[in-house]
C-alpha cells in the first residue's frame, strides 16, 4: 500500500530574462554551444545581477526509454538490455575521477532508448509512442504497434544544467519469439552491441551493484517493477 506523500512547498516564481545570445556563430555539429547573458526577475519584482550561461541545445532534443519486457515459463518478469559504447563516459579525464574507473568504462548496459525526431514531437504523445516503437525496431529488432506501448510515469530532465533534454517513458510486453534481426540506425555506436536478457529482478541487482550504471535505465526499471506491483495488486 502506498502511503500519500506530504505535499512539497510551493516553487518559486521565477522569470528568467535573456540579455544578450553570445553564441558562437560557426556551423554546429550534433550538439551545439548556446552561451547566454541572462538575469533572473523574482516574484516580487526585484531582478538579480547579470551572469553568463552555458548549455547545449540539439536539433533532435528530447528521447525514449522502452522497458520490454515479458513473462518467462515460471512467471518471472524478464527485461531486454542493450550495451553501448557512450564516449563521453569513456573519454573523462583522469584528473576527474576521484575514483578507479572499470576497464569497461563507457560501455554501459541500457535499455532501448533515441530521439525522438521533429515529426514526430508535433504530433504529442502520439509521436512518442512511433519513437518508442521506431527505438524497438532499431535496438532489439522488436516490431510493435505505437498503440502497445504504455507511458511508464512522468518524463524526467536527465541533465538540466547542461541540455533541457527530456526522457519519456515506456514500457511494452515484447515475446522472445516476436523478435528479429535489430534494423540499427547507421550509427557506427550502435554496430556490435549485445542484447542481454535477465529477470527484473536481476536487472535490480545489478544496479545496486554497478553493473548498471546509465541513470534512465534504473529509472526505467524501478518504475517497472512499481508499475506490475501496483497491477498484482489490483
Amino acid at each position: 500500500m502506498l502511503r500519500r506523500a506530504m505535499p512539497l512547498p510551493p516553487l518559486p516564481r521565477l522569470e528568467l530574462v535573456e540579455l544578450e545570445d553570445l553564441s558562437p556563430r560557426a556551423d554546429a555539429g550534433f550538439l551545439c554551444l548556446e552561451r547566454r547573458r541572462l538575469k533572473v526577475r523574482y516574484a516580487e519584482g526585484d531582478e538579480s545581477a547579470a551572469f553568463l550561461y552555458d548549455s547545449v541545445h540539439r536539433r533532435a532534443l528530447d528521447a525514449v526509454v522502452v522497458a520490454a519486457h515479458f513473462r518467462d515459463a515460471s512467471g518471472c518478469t524478464m527485461v531486454y538490455l542493450r550495451s553501448t559504447l557512450r564516449p563521453p563516459a569513456r573519454l573523462r579525464p583522469e584528473a576527474c575521477r576521484p575514483l578507479p574507473e572499470r576497464e569497461t568504462l563507457g560501455v554501459l548496459w541500457e535499455l532501448p532508448a533515441g530521439l525522438v525526431e521533429a515529426e514526430e514531437c508535433q504530433l504529442g504523445e502520439r509521436g512518442l509512442r512511433s519513437a518508442a516503437a521506431r527505438e524497438l525496431a532499431e535496438e532489439l529488432g522488436g516490431f510493435v504497434s505505437d498503440d502497445a506501448l504504455v507511458p511508464l510515469g512522468p518524463p524526467t530532465f536527465p541533465s538540466a544544467g547542461v541540455i533541457g533534454e527530456r526522457h519519456h517513458f515506456f514500457r511494452v510486453e515484447l515475446l522472445p519469439e516476436a523478435l528479429g534481426e535489430p534494423s540499427l540506425d547507421g550509427s557506427v555506436l550502435e554496430e556490435r552491441a549485445v542484447i542481454g536478457v535477465v529477470s527484473l529482478d536481476e536487472a535490480l541487482d545489478h544496479v545496486r551493484r554497478g553493473d548498471i550504471e546509465d541513470g534512465k535505465t534504473e529509472i526505467a526499471l524501478r518504475r517497472l517493477r512499481e508499475a506490475l506491483a501496483l497491477g498484482h495488486a489490483g
